[in-house]
């Protein structure tokens, strides 16, 4: 080893070969350490320009916020020079502009007390005159829910607002989009990204600075409804406004608010909707024509509400020229399942044509009801509801003797029979899966409850497993509605003789009948 470094030495070439390599070596490890230098100062740069957070700091208060009524006004949040918005982030993205700040700052104000009481009764003047001091005074000491802010849901809050309301809760997971603006009440395009009820609440403060807001920036669900329906500052909802479009969600909060005894009206579908006279405010059994209804009034009475909720529905029915729900692009079929195209599960993935001026006709009828209610000024005389509690007992009456019958021809004995059937049941088959109307002929008088299908041969048609009861074995799904001439026949040839329906019944009425059980079998999980 060591006679080779001596040739090498020696060598005049291997000497210029040994320097370039060396020299080589030092240059890039230069560099490097260079740029490892000026890397650790610009970390050490970044990490000293970001300021020490206490438990005083602007950033802390908005991010521990629960709800956005807590934030301070948007003057005081400040970070290193940089305004904070309303979601704890130094951005310039939704910087507000001067009238907002000034607005905020107000309205802080006011929310304690520093408001002249005198400005709100002369803004408030028509109002008071109306409905009188003393309704007046129980507007501004009420508390209203609003859930849903958007075309119907914002009408509603503005005009709460605008009339006295003092305390306002607003919930909606949502965001301002540019499709949002031709039906939103105060949306503008620089509200557009921002939460639905943070836009409510910045420009309603403009208007009314003394009203109260707790803005709830979340999804409703049953899961969360105990919460988001809470008292506020001990005082229990003296309303609650269902703007919600997501049938799952509306349910959810009807059935809550009538368990829990919490005054509710809903609105129905705006969509597809054109005529402002065929707006209605009634019963939810006495609203029709209108698909989210539908839905709506057959998931309640599955959870036993059949009545007793004021609804604002249209009654227009669809025709040729008038919009539809557009259809989906076969490139979102193809790109899997259709029920995971939502922005969240069981959302509709169509596109609801909306004319602007429905939802707000739709919002501010349901203002006016909430209105009214909580001053306690006489009510307008509204729809009905469908009180047809005899028809459903002689219905049921007719089922119990004619499953007796069926009994007997079967070898059974029918006394004491019970059937696993309520007048709510009979309800909710004649109104709702067959639309009170009979499946074959389409009459809506004289209505009777049949089975369908004979049951299988050998098939027991009493349960008899429980000593001293005798059950039918009947279950809702197997029964139609006809008129009582049309059951006759159909106990005669079908029950109890021996033709299949499809031999008595034409086509039509056939695959009506297999149609509406189909869809009804798919409800049955919601009861």
């Amino acid at each position: 080893m060591s006679s080779f470094i001596a040739r090498a030495t020696s060598s005049h070439r291997a000497q210029l070969a040994t320097t370039a390599v060396v020299s080589g070596v030092l240059v890039a490890a230069a560099i490097l350490g260079l740029q490892t230098a000026k890397k650790r100062y610009r970390v050490q740069d970044l990490k000293a320009s970001i300021p020490d957070v206490d438990e005083d700091h602007a950033a802390t208060q908005v991010c521990t916020c629960l709800h956005f009524d807590l934030v301070p006004p948007l003057s005081e949040l400040t970070l290193t020079g940089q305004e904070i918005n309303e979601y704890g982030a130094a951005s310039d993205i939704f910087a507000p502009s001067k009238e907002d700040e000034q607005s905020a700052a107000l309205a802080a104000r006011a929310r304690i007390g520093d408001y002249d009481d005198d400005l709100i009764l002369e803004q408030l003047a028509r109002n008071r005159v109306f409905l009188t001091d003393s309704g007046l005074h129980k507007l501004r000491s009420s508390f209203v829910i609003v859930v849903g802010c958007g075309g119907v849901g914002s009408h509603a809050t503005a005009a709460l607002a605008r009339s006295g309301v003092s305390k306002i809760r607003l919930i909606d997971f949502d965001q301002v989009t540019l499709s949002s603006l031709n039906r939103h009440a105060v949306a503008t395009l620089s509200d557009v990204g921002t939460p639905k009820v943070v836009c409510l609440r910045r420009r309603l403060e403009q208007v009314a600075p003394w009203v109260r807001f707790d803005c709830r920036n979340e999804l409703f669900g049953a899961a969360v409804a105990e919460q988001q329906l809470a008292p506020w500052e001990e005082q229990r909802p003296d309303f609650v406004i269902d703007a919600i479009d997501n049938i799952d969600s509306k349910v959810a909060l009807l059935h809550y608010c009538h368990a829990h005894g919490l005054p509710v009206i809903s609105s129905m579908g705006a969509g597809c909707k054109s005529d402002p006279t065929a707006v209605f405010i009634g019963d939810i059994s006495a609203s029709t024509d209108d698909p989210l209804s539908k839905s709506t009034r057959r998931r309640l009475r599955l959870l036993g509400v059949s009545s007793g909720i004021p609804v604002v529905f249209s009654t227009e029915k669809p025709g040729p020229g008038k919009a539809s729900l557009l259809p989906l692009a076969e490139a979102e079929f193809a790109a899997g399942r259709v029920g995971e195209l939502g922005v969240l599960p069981d959302f509709r993935v169509r596109i609801l044509p909306v004319l602007g001026t429905m939802p707000a006709l739709f919002g501010l009828c349901a203002a006016n009801h909430v209105l009214l209610a909580l001053a306690a000024y006489p009510p307008p005389a509204y729809l009905p509801h469908k009180r047809r509690d005899k028809l459903y007992d002689a219905v049921l009456a007719a089922l119990q003797g004619l499953e007796e019958r069926l009994a007997r021809a079967a070898g059974a004995d029918p006394t004491g029979l019970r059937l696993p059937v309520t007048p709510a049941d009979v309800a909710y088959l004649v109104e709702e899966v067959y639309r009170g109307r009979s499946a074959v002929s389409q009459l809506p008088t004289r209505l009777a409850l049949v089975r369908w299908r004979k049951p299988p041969s050998g098939a027991p048609f009493v349960d008899a497993r429980t000593p001293g009861l005798k059950r039918s074995t009947l279950r809702l799904r197997e029964l139609v509605c006809m008129t009582k001439e049309e059951a006759a026949r159909h106990e005669a040839q079908v029950l109890r003789g021996e033709r299949e329906v499809e031999e008595v019944w034409d086509a039509e009425a056939v695959r009506r009948v297999e149609e509406r059980m189909r869809e009804e079998e798919a409800f049955e999980r919601f009861r």
